[in-house]
């Protein structure tokens, strides 16, 4: 019986914390559709008029349709960037031992270490001298560099856990390096890339001082700067700008939902040997 009362305790408890947790999400949709006078007099109340208009009018006014476009250019080929490259430097630190190792893997735990955005200006005047102010690369190559140390570590944690007979049973079989971790490590490595996409997603679709500083042209403004738009010095359109938000979150829900599963096996990879 005192087991059960203490399930049941911990069962309710994670209960209140998932409702704590989505509570936002929901003030957020329901914000969405409220006019501005509505949103202060009921803040936490339903809208006594649901305002279609606020998505429509977000979407034309801050030109999201283009911004969700620059932000999924820049997101997609920023996230196949540091899965690919994070998952060929795992592969080498987690089952190659060569000379400087130790070094190198301190230099990528520097890199985590580094206050990304103490590197905005060196960055901005490099990016300036080399002509990539204004385009794609000038969010995409930042992105991938400061989100490769992380990536390489859990892939690393989680390529160690692989057994090495499996390798091995392909190198009889005639499989080169490049064979087995095209056909062996990569397919096994699947709850880990779905935890370094989501992460990565992440970061990278709600960034905002990189997208700022780097990013003048209006043609390649994403996501986080057209929500900027419906704000001003002298005031804030809160029903667009809960809209706009709206607009924007769904995507990183959608891919969340997708990949919730191997996200949770990539978490916990490694955790559990034998």
């Amino acid at each position: 019986m005192a087991k059960k009362g203490i399930s049941g305790l911990v069962k309710l408890l994670l209960l209140v914390y998932s409702l704590i947790t989505l509570y936002p999400l929901y003030w957020l949709f329901i914000s969405a559709f409220k006019t501005n006078q509505d949103f202060f007099n009921r803040p936490y109340g339903l809208p006594l008029v649901w305002m279609k208009e606020n998505i429509i009018r977000a979407w034309d006014l801050g030109n999201m349709g283009r911004a969700m476009l620059n932000s999924t250019i820049v997101t997609v080929t920023s996230v196949v960037l540091t899965i690919v490259l994070s998952l060929l430097a795992a592969y080498v630190l987690a089952r190659f031992q060569f000379r400087f190792k130790k070094v190198v893997m301190a230099l990528f735990l520097a890199g985590m270490l580094i206050p990304i955005h103490s590197t905005l200006v060196p960055l901005f005047l490099m990016m300036k001298e080399i002509g990539l102010l204004n385009s794609y690369g000038a969010l995409i190559l930042p992105y991938t560099a400061f989100e490769l140390p992380i990536a390489i570590f859990l892939a690393m944690a989680y390529m160690v856990s692989i057994p090495r007979e499996v390798e091995e049973a392909a190198m009889i079989d005639g499989n080169g390096w490049w064979g087995i971790f095209g056909r062996i490590i990569l397919p096994l490595c699947t709850p880990i890339v779905a935890t370094i996409s989501i992460l990565a997603f992440l970061r990278f679709w709600n960034d905002f001082s990189f997208a700022l500083v780097f990013i003048n042209s209006q043609a390649l403004k994403t996501l986080p700067l057209s929500l900027s738009l419906f704000s001003d010095g002298f005031g804030t359109d809160y029903s667009l700008t809960m809209g706009a938000m709206a607009i924007a979150v769904i995507p990183t829900i959608v891919i969340y939902l997708i990949l919730q599963e191997q996200i949770m096996k990539g978490m916990v990879a490694g955790s559990v040997k034998g």
